[in-house]
C-alpha cells in the first residue's frame, strides 16, 4: 500500500497557528489516479503574507551568517540530497510521473548545483576601483535583495526550484517557497532536507495554495514591503500578469516561461542523429518541458525521408507507466491532459497525423501499440507527430505542453531561422548540420536564449546561464554564476581619508597635453 502524506504550509519557528483555510488539494499519480500521494492543506493569500513576513525578520539573521558559512549549508544540502537521490527520484516517479531515469537526472541537478554554488560562498567578488582623487578608495559589494519570494511549475519539481533556492540562500536571501499543488509532496522532501541541512525555518518557508491566492498574496505583500525578489517558473500568460505586477512595484522578477522551441534540419544533417534528438526533446517527459520541441523546420531536400525516420521510431518507442525503460509516461496532472485535449481539437484536415495508430488518450478503444502497463489507470496520451503544419496553424504559433509536435519545410537557412523565431517565444532552439558556416550563421539569427547544435533543444546543465526571451521571459538567467545578479545588489562604497572634502569631477588634478604641437620635420618623416 503506498504511503500517503497531509502536508501545510510550514512558514517558521513563530508562524500563526492557521495556515490553511483555502481548502484540500489531492495531489495525485498521474500513472495511477487511485494512489493519493498527498492530501494538500492550502492557504489563503494570508498564509503567503504571513510567510514573507516571518522570512523578512529571519533574514536580517540569516545575512549575518558569514558567506563561507552559508555555502557549507548548502553543500551540506547537496550530500543530503545524494543520499537520498533514488527515494527522491522514485517521489518525483510517482507524484508527477516522470520516467525514473529521468527523476534520478532531475534529482542529479540539485547535487550539481549545489556542488557549483558552496564555492560561491568563499566567493560572492566585489572589486576595488581606483579612484581620480588621491588618498580615497572605492569598493563594490553584492549584498542580498532580502526576501524572495520563488513560484514553481511541477514539471520539475525538484531541480528547476534549487536554480531558486540554491543561489537565493546562499547569497544570504530569504525564501518563501511556494510550489505547484500536483507536486507538494517532492517540495517537502526538498524543504525537509534544506531544513536538516542547516536552513532554518523561517529563513525556508513552504507556502501551499492555489494561483489566485499565490497572486493576491503577493500584490499585498509587495505593497507591504516585505518581498524584495519575485522568481517564477510557468505559463507566459501567468509570466506577464507577475512581470506587471512586479513593475508596479519598480521591482524586476526573474521570469522563466514557456517556450515553442525549434529545431532546424538542414539537408547536410545526420539523419540518424536528428531523429534521434527529435524523439527525445519532443515526446519525452510527454512534451511537458519549457525546452519541449515544438517545430520541426526541415529541408525540403531531406522532409521526406526524415519524416519517415522520425515516424518510424515514434511507433516503435515504448510509453506507459514510468518506473519502466519508457520513453515518456502520462500527462502531469488532470489539468495538462485537459489543455492537451483543447490543443488536439485544434487540428485541421491538412493536417496529417503520424507517430501512432490513434490520437487522443490511450485506452482499450485506441490502443497503444506496446505499451507499458494499464492505460487505463493513468493519465496517457497518444504521441503525435502533425505533417502539414502551416505558419498560421495553431500548434505552430502555441506552446503545446504535450507530446505533439509540427513538422515544415524550408528552402533557405535564412528561411528556417525566420520560421524558427515567427511564434515570439525565445528559449531554445537547435540545428542539425554539418556545416559549420549554418550552425553560426543560425547562432546569429535566432532569437532564442539557449542553442544546441547537433543536440536537442533539452537539456541543462548547472554552471550554464538558462533563460529565454521575447514570450519566454524578461532576460533574467538562472543557473551558474549570471544567477547571482538575480539574488545580489550592487552596493558601492568609497571612502576618503584624506581629511578633507574632494569632489568628483571638481576637485580631480588634470594633465594638459600639448595640443599645438606637431612632429619636427626630422621625424615626421622618418
Amino acid at each position: 500500500m503506498s504511503v500517503q502524506a497531509t502536508l501545510s504550509s510550514v512558514i517558521g519557528p513563530d508562524a500563526p497557528e492557521v495556515v490553511d483555510g483555502g481548502g484540500e488539494y489531492l495531489s495525485k499519480n498521474p500513472a495511477n489516479l487511485d494512489d493519493v500521494v498527498a492530501k494538500v492543506a492550502l492557504g489563503t493569500f494570508e498564509t503567503l503574507v504571513a510567510a514573507t513576513e516571518q522570512a523578512q525578520r529571519a533574514q536580517k539573521e540569516w545575512t549575518q551568517v558569514p558567506a563561507p558559512v552559508r555555502g557549507r549549508v548548502i553543500a551540506g544540502l547537496g550530500r543530503l540530497v545524494e543520499a537520498n537521490k533514488e527515494s527522491l527520484a522514485r517521489l518525483v516517479t510517482r507524484e508527477i510521473g516522470k520516467p525514473y531515469a529521468e527523476a534520478l537526472g532531475e534529482v542529479q541537478e540539485i547535487v550539481d548545483t549545489c556542488d557549483f554554488f558552496l564555492g560561491e560562498g568563499r566567493r560572492l567578488y566585489g572589486q576595488t576601483v581606483p579612484s581620480e582623487m588621491p588618498d580615497k578608495q572605492l569598493f563594490t559589494f553584492r549584498v542580498p535583495v532580502g526576501v524572495a519570494v520563488v513560484i514553481t511549475a511541477g514539471n520539475f519539481p525538484v531541480a528547476v526550484p534549487s536554480w531558486y533556492l540554491v543561489p537565493a540562500l546562499l547569497c544570504g536571501n530569504a525564501v518563501v517557497w511556494k510550489p505547484a499543488e500536483y507536486a507538494a509532496g517532492a517540495a517537502r522532501a526538498v524543504a525537509e532536507l534544506a531544513w536538516k541541512a542547516g536552513v532554518p525555518k523561517g529563513v525556508l518557508n513552504l507556502v501551499y495554495t492555489d494561483g489566485e491566492a499565490t497572486f493576491k498574496g503577493l500584490e499585498a505583500s509587495l505593497e507591504a514591503g516585505t518581498v524584495n525578489k519575485v522568481g517564477f517558473t510557468g505559463s507566459s500568460a501567468v509570466g506577464t500578469r507577475v512581470g506587471e505586477l512586479c513593475g508596479r512595484h519598480l521591482q524586476n522578477p526573474c521570469l522563466e516561461l514557456g517556450g515553442k522551441n525549434p529545431m532546424i534540419v538542414t539537408e547536410d544533417a545526420d539523419l540518424d542523429l536528428a531523429v534521434e534528438g527529435a524523439l527525445f526533446s519532443g515526446w519525452g517527459t510527454a512534451g511537458q518541458r519549457c525546452t519541449s520541441l515544438g517545430n520541426l523546420i526541415v529541408h525540403r531536400d531531406v522532409k521526406d525521408e526524415f519524416t519517415s525516420r522520425l515516424d518510424a521510431a515514434l511507433r516503435a518507442a515504448t510509453v506507459g507507466e514510468p518506473g519502466g525503460d519508457v520513453l515518456y509516461g502520462p500527462m502531469l496532472d488532470q489539468k495538462f491532459a485537459d489543455n492537451f485535449e483543447s490543443i488536439l481539437d485544434t487540428l485541421q484536415p491538412h493536417h496529417s497525423t503520424l507517430g501512432s495508430d490513434s490520437v487522443g488518450r490511450i485506452s482499450n478503444d485506441k490502443p497503444r501499440k506496446g505499451f507499458h502497463g494499464d492505460p487505463a489507470a493513468g493519465l496517457y496520451y497518444h504521441p503525435v507527430l502533425v505533417d502539414g503544419m502551416r505558419t498560421d496553424d495553431h500548434i505552430f504559433r502555441n506552446e503545446t505542453f504535450g507530446p505533439i509536435v509540427g513538422i515544415t519545410t524550408f528552402d533557405t537557412l535564412d528561411e528556417a531561422i525566420e520560421l524558427g523565431n515567427a511564434p515570439g517565444y525565445g528559449l531554445s532552439a537547435a540545428i542539425y548540420t554539418t556545416d559549420p558556416a549554418k550552425a553560426f550563421r543560425f547562432r546569429q539569427g535566432i532569437g532564442a536564449g539557449m542553442l544546441s547544435v547537433n543536440n536537442s533543444t533539452s537539456g541543462a546543465e548547472a554552471h550554464l546561464p538558462f533563460g529565454g526571451n521575447g514570450k519566454s521571459g524578461n532576460g533574467s538567467r538562472q543557473s551558474g554564476i549570471w544567477v547571482l545578479d538575480q539574488f545580489t545588489r550592487w552596493q558601492s562604497l568609497n571612502w576618503d581619508f584624506s581629511g578633507k572634502l574632494q569632489k568628483a569631477q571638481m576637485d580631480v588634478d588634470t594633465v594638459e597635453p600639448e595640443l599645438d604641437f606637431r612632429l619636427p620635420p626630422e621625424l615626421g618623416q622618418l
